[in-house]
């Protein structure tokens, strides 16, 4: 199998413009990411994909990989999947690119299921971990997931899912962690597909995958990783990379 790592990058982001450009120990974000994912030694290849310019030039300057996409794009599923379509891999490791700090061990846990899938029975890989505040739970920026007793998902939803309505039976609450691992052919699947009604309304690009009849194994990790969504984020990873 060949694997590789995907890192999509745009440069607007709504709650946090340009923060895969911000300052961080030296390196702007993006770039600190990008060496991680190297550093794991887990793949192939590392890609940066992004629409930005700015993005682009940061990357090639310091001798990475980056490819330009050419389309506007929804979701990085459909950004990586115009940049894989013409390479010769077999999966791909979506790796969050505001998340500079990589769990390699999660990422490892990912790979395994395809490693140990001999019938190729599984589309895509994900993680989820345990919630257990209240407040958590109830918070629809938290895509909650649900799965059999095999841990393939059942469904993903920002509400509270499962409804526990009996008080006296003992509920596990998961949160979605959006790191995916997939096979080439389901992102290729996904990325022709106009966007399904079950998906247009939660807005979690995982249920399209599954109203395509996609497969999809869940990983628990108890690791939380260190995301960059806001500028106290930034702050926070500048103290926990100083610690390093």
């Amino acid at each position: 199998m060949k694997i590789i790592a995907m890192i999509p990058a745009r440069y607007s982001a709504s709650r946090f413009p340009g923060k895969l450009m911000k300052d961080l120990g030296g390196k702007s974000v993006i770039l600190r990411t990008y060496e991680a994912a190297i550093k794991t030694g887990l793949f192939e290849a590392v890609y940066v994909v992004t629409d930005s310019e700015i993005i682009q030039e940061n990357i090639a300057n310091a001798g990475g990989d980056v490819i330009m996409s050419t389309a506007e794009h929804q979701c990085g599923s459909d950004r990586i999947a115009e940049a894989v379509a013409f390479l010769e891999v077999d999966i791909v490791i979506n790796v969050q690119g505001d998340e500079p700090f990589i769990d390699k061990v999660s990422l490892s846990k990912l790979i395994d299921v395809f490693k140990n899938d001999s019938e190729k029975e599984i589309d895509l890989a994900s993680l989820k971990v345990q919630i257990t505040a209240k407040e958590e739970i109830e918070n629809p920026n938290n895509v909650k997931v649900i799965t059999d007793i095999n841990n393939m998902a059942i469904y993903f939803s920002r509400s509270v899912i499962p409804y526990q309505r009996d008080q006296d039976i003992a509920v596990k609450y998961y949160k979605h962690k959006g790191v995916y691992a997939f096979r080439k052919q389901a992102l290729l699947d996904f990325y022709k597909t106009p966007m399904t009604p079950l998906e247009a309304a939660e807005k979690i690009e995982a249920i399209r995958y599954q109203e395509l009849g996609k497969k999809i194994k869940m990983v628990e990790t108890t690791i939380e990783s260190v995301g960059i969504d806001t500028p106290e984020d930034l702050e926070k990873a500048k103290r926990y990379l100083n610690l390093l």
